[in-house]
């Protein structure tokens, strides 16, 4: 395989992800508007487009036009940077993510990831921990007391979540021994046990539903979702870290919340639900090459792109559910009080992942699992 083949293939993995990443702050702001309304029976974006689908871009378009107004009260160099200290860790942490099975062209091993690193998840836990910075930047370069405690409350909430965040994934590092997020999503193709002739998947939400719980509650503190919206809280402090934001500041702000969802969302597919894994794919594959003509002429080359478009679109849509999952919390459960945030973080979920790890590594040694 020539080096300018790789380049481009490189540039294209990259684009395709940038494109992604990009698009899921006006689509998942549509979502949440429709899916909020539907739950409130009322009607939600419906002027702009069938269904208001283009009402994202026009506020898209409103942002890009909007006056761009600076107060004069703020610390400016650091007030114009905070979006985006807050903005590029989101976008760099999807890089590691694999969304389709490696397949070999001509010898050579592609993976389906922007960057094949063997630390994978150690670099997603780094460099989403670099996003409070922005948030912390925002609220004391605001020089606005209710955005500085915005940033406050965001950088005690962060600290407390990343603990569980990070203990929660021990389980599925001992279990499949590899931090590596390519290895984890194979690991779990393998059976876990069968029911007839159906073989259930070695997925770590069968095999950690604790941790699976921990770790998806931590992801809604870690991304500033409700209920654990408290560095924003609408009804104590205005606004939050983004009160003295506007135009595309605020816009970029937003970005990195939708794509800090859209990490953690793929985090949760790749982890706990198989990540790529589309079970009975060869099955499925194998029935229509064999009653397909156009499918039964193609080469072993073109089935192996075909199975690849399948894994990459299945994970697609755990990405969608769990997206969709942020905005069902949201308009569901309230928001909690600061000091029952506390309180959840330190005295319940700290323990239970401490706890969930000695039982993983006795059940390990026992020969359980």
């Amino acid at each position: 395989m020539s080096t300018q083949f790789e380049i481009i293939f490189s540039g294209i993995k990259i684009l395709l992800v940038f494109l992604i990443w990009f698009h899921s702050a006006p689509i998942m702001a549509w979502v949440e508007r429709r899916g909020s309304a539907l739950m409130q029976n009322r009607l939600g974006p419906n002027r702009l487009g069938p269904l208001g689908l283009f009402q994202s871009l026009a506020d898209g378009i409103k942002f890009i036009f909007k006056e761009d107004s600076v107060p004069g009260h703020v610390k400016k160099f650091y007030y114009v940077l905070a979006p985006l200290v807050s903005m590029i860790p989101a976008f760099m942490t999807f890089a590691v993510i694999p969304w389709a099975a490696p397949m070999m062209i001509d010898g050579h091993v592609i993976t389906f990831h922007v960057a094949d690193l063997n630390v994978g998840i150690l670099y997603i836990f780094a460099v989403a921990s670099l996003g409070v910075y922005g948030i912390i930047m925002a609220g004391w370069s605001s020089n606005n007391k209710y955005a500085l405690l915005g940033s406050l409350r965001s950088s005690s909430q962060m600290i407390s979540y990343e603990l569980s965040l990070g203990l929660s994934v021990i389980p599925i590092i001992m279990i499949f021994s590899s931090v590596h997020l390519g290895d984890i999503a194979m690991a779990q193709t393998a059976p876990l046990f069968h029911i007839g002739s159906i073989a259930i998947p070695k997925w770590g939400v069968f095999i950690q539903p604790l941790g699976f719980l921990i770790f998806t509650t931590a992801a809604f503190a870690e991304t500033n979702r409700l209920p654990f919206d408290l560095p924003e809280g609408e009804s104590e402090i205005v606004a939050g870290y983004h009160l003295e934001y506007g135009s595309m500041k605020f816009a970029i702000f937003q970005m990195a919340e939708y794509g800090n969802m859209t990490t953690a969302s793929a985090l949760i597919a790749t982890l706990f639900f198989g990540g790529w894994h589309f079970p009975f794919l060869h099955t499925i594959l194998s029935f229509l090459q064999g009653h397909i003509p156009a499918m039964a002429a193609m080469s072993g080359e073109a089935m192996e792109w075909v199975r690849v478009a399948c894994q990459a679109a299945f994970f697609f849509v755990k990405i969608c559910f769990f997206m969709w999952f942020f905005v069902w919390v949201r308009w569901t459960i309230p928001r909690f009080r600061y000091d029952q945030l506390m309180d959840l973080g330190w005295k319940v979920m700290l323990p239970l992942s401490l706890v969930n790890i000695f039982a993983t590594g006795w059940a390990i040694y026992a020969g359980w699992m």
